[in-house]
């Protein structure tokens, strides 16, 4: 899905959640979602653990 976006699309991407969130926001904003995607991996691998346990 990913795969077909290119620069361009990117940059706009950007640009859309600079007007949309604001340049202040935007570090928190990244901030918070790689807390959110470390916490998911986090529990994934706990939930692997706990299925090779029984």
């Amino acid at each position: 899905m990913f795969r077909q976006l290119g620069a361009g699309e990117l940059l706009v991407i950007a640009g859309v959640l600079v007007l949309f969130f604001g340049a202040a926001k935007l570090p928190d904003l990244a901030r918070s979602i790689g807390r959110s995607a470390r916490e998911l991996r986090k529990g994934l691998q706990e939930g692997e653990d706990t299925d090779e346990e029984s």
